[in-house]
């Protein structure tokens, strides 16, 4: 209970996002709300949020309606990567069971401007088959560690690969690692492009602003872009863009 003697209403945060710990940070500051935030556990060293902290899986939905329930839960964010399908599908589908409120937390896609040269593939493995296509064979590939394997096929490549922890196999036979996480700066993509002579970059359409200075230099470099595009929300399930539509949200649902 608060210093009033009203219980606390518990929010758990699905993070591992810039936004979710915003949120974090935010909620945590509410008298009125005990905040939890789960990671997957993905990265060796994780940002760590403001309040409380759960790191590892559910074990499916089921698993994580029973959280739900056992913790006693009265609102779900969903603030995951705009990739990470899985959680975000089993999040709906735990908070159906369990009778909570859901809502998605997601930023903004990357629009292109004039001048860009964009390719949008719905997959790394279309990013995989359409790069063949393209003149040059130095490939930067900014997707992260999980999904390489659908690039190890491509043995006439190589590929710059940037990623916060090391890659596991099966990868690219021809390959670079750079262990690195954003932000990134302009003048430092610039001369990334420059170092190792690029080609072609391939990204996820993650949003944000801390990694978007790659595409600025690919535009000025004249470099094609090709761009994966997110999978939607699950049907049915509300989504703001920003921490603010977040709290607003809960304003409605808990506070």
């Amino acid at each position: 209970m608060n210093d009033t003697g009203r219980p606390l209403r518990h929010v758990l945060i699905l993070g591992g996002t810039t936004e979710a710990r915003r949120l974090a940070a935010v909620l945590a500051a509410e008298p009125d709300l005990c905040v939890t935030t789960s990671l997957a556990g993905r990265v060796a060293a994780p940002r760590l949020p403001a309040g409380e902290v759960r790191i590892g899986g559910f074990g499916g939905p089921d698993g994580l309606a029973r959280w739900l329930r056992e913790h006693a839960v009265d609102a779900l964010i969903d603030a995951t990567h705009p990739f990470a399908g899985t959680i975000s599908h089993n999040a709906a589908a735990a908070a159906a069971t369990a009778h909570v409120p859901l809502l998605a937390l997601r930023r903004p896609g990357w629009v292109p401007g004039p001048g860009d040269d964009w390719h949008p593939v719905s997959s790394l493995k279309a990013a995989a088959a359409t790069l063949p296509t393209f003149p040059g064979t130095r490939i930067f590939l900014t997707t992260g560690r999980m999904g390489l394997a659908h690039f190890a096929h491509l043995t006439d490549l190589w590929f710059l690969v940037r990623s916060v922890d090391a890659p596991e196999a099966p990868c690219p036979p021809r390959m670079h690692t750079l262990l690195d996480r954003g932000p990134f700066t302009l003048d430092g993509e610039r001369a990334l492009l420059r170092e190792h002579r690029i080609d072609v970059l391939v990204t996820k359409d993650s949003g944000a602003a801390a990694t978007a200075p790659k595409l600025t230099a690919a535009r000025e470099a004249g470099i094609p872009v090709v761009v994966v595009s997110r999978p939607a929300v699950p049907e049915g399930v509300p989504e703001v863009s920003d921490p603010a539509g977040a709290v607003g949200w809960l304003r409605d649902q808990v506070l």
